[in-house]
């Protein structure tokens, strides 16, 4: 015990219980919350205002740039982005969040000493200097698949609603999404392609009650008064917005998505002529509406 006390000192950890001050209100308000917890960083009364973003380890290009899209939006709203710094969706949340110069709160399953996946060490440095890190386990822990469940009812406690981007059909994402329903707190899932097996969680959640998001302004709907009190940034202008581009542009930028598609498809959709869509495309590149992906691939890009 004495060895612990002299490293959480020597590496400027704090250990927050329950009739602590920084201990957050909505979190202490589940039916099961942390006796205390082991922190790097710092809680502020915004972080009042979160939202976690969870999914895949193994996610698509689609779901990363969702999640990065929804992440730095949401951020620049105003509201703190929570997750658990897994790899894939977890990472990428937090680091849009950080990117957009807002606040994020890493949830850890292992001790807070221990830094994983390794290759986040220098992302784990980061969420603590503009947010907070976090664990109730202690320290020296190893992760292991018991933690996780239990650290992932601590991400929707202290959240006021869950964003599942991708997530298969058994995912600890869902099980973050039944622990945010159990707690009282808005769902949110993004639909995928039927297909894609990293999709039939969200579709499913879809199915069973949860908010269907196709932008962030589905998000940001259910929340409304808390943006008109709260909001510190504003969100950036979207591309839905564009007010600087040609008409044919406007055609061919809203045949664009998150998901890839081929020039010939983008050409169809818009019915816009092939020679005259690759300079408009070419236009959209260069104005940071579009971009290009290999195998003449091209994707809204995100601002």
């Amino acid at each position: 015990m004495e060895d612990e006390i002299r490293k959480i000192k020597d590496d400027g950890i704090r250990l927050v219980h329950l009739d602590h001050p920084d201990y957050p209100e909505r979190l202490k308000n589940i039916y099961d919350p942390p006796p205390y917890f082991y922190m790097k960083g710092s809680l502020v009364q915004d972080d009042g205002n979160a939202i976690a973003i969870v999914g895949s380890r193994r996610p698509t290009p689609y779901g990363m740039r969702v999640a990065d899209m929804l992440a730095s939006e949401l951020a620049s709203a105003g509201f703190t982005i929570i997750s658990g710094m897994a790899r894939g969706i977890d990472s990428v949340a937090h680091r849009a969040a950080l990117k957009s110069g807002g606040r994020s709160i890493a949830v850890l399953g292992c001790g807070i000493d221990v830094v994983y996946p390794r290759e986040n060490c220098d992302l784990m440095s980061d969420i603590a200097k503009s947010g907070a890190v976090m664990s109730e386990f202690p320290m020296g822990s190893r992760p292991d698949k018991k933690k996780f469940p239990q650290r992932n009812r601590v991400i929707s406690g202290l959240s006021l609603g869950v964003v599942v981007v991708e997530a298969a059909e058994k995912s600890g994402s869902l099980i973050t999404a039944r622990f945010a329903m159990e707690q009282g707190r808005e769902v949110f899932a993004v639909p995928g392609n039927i297909n894609s097996p990293l999709s039939e969680g969200t579709n499913n959640l879809i199915r069973q009650g949860a908010k269907l998001v196709s932008d962030v302004d589905d998000i940001l709907e259910e929340f409304e008064r808390l943006l008109t009190h709260h909001i510190k940034r504003g969100i950036k202008n979207r591309p839905d917005s564009i007010k600087s581009v040609s008409g044919e542009e406007e055609y061919i930028y809203r045949t664009l998505t998150l998901e890839p598609k081929h020039i010939n498809q983008i050409i169809t959709e818009s019915g816009v002529e092939s020679r005259k869509a690759v300079q408009l495309l070419l236009n959209l590149e260069l104005n940071g509406l579009a971009e290009q992906m290999p195998g003449s691939l091209y994707v809204k890009a995100c601002l």
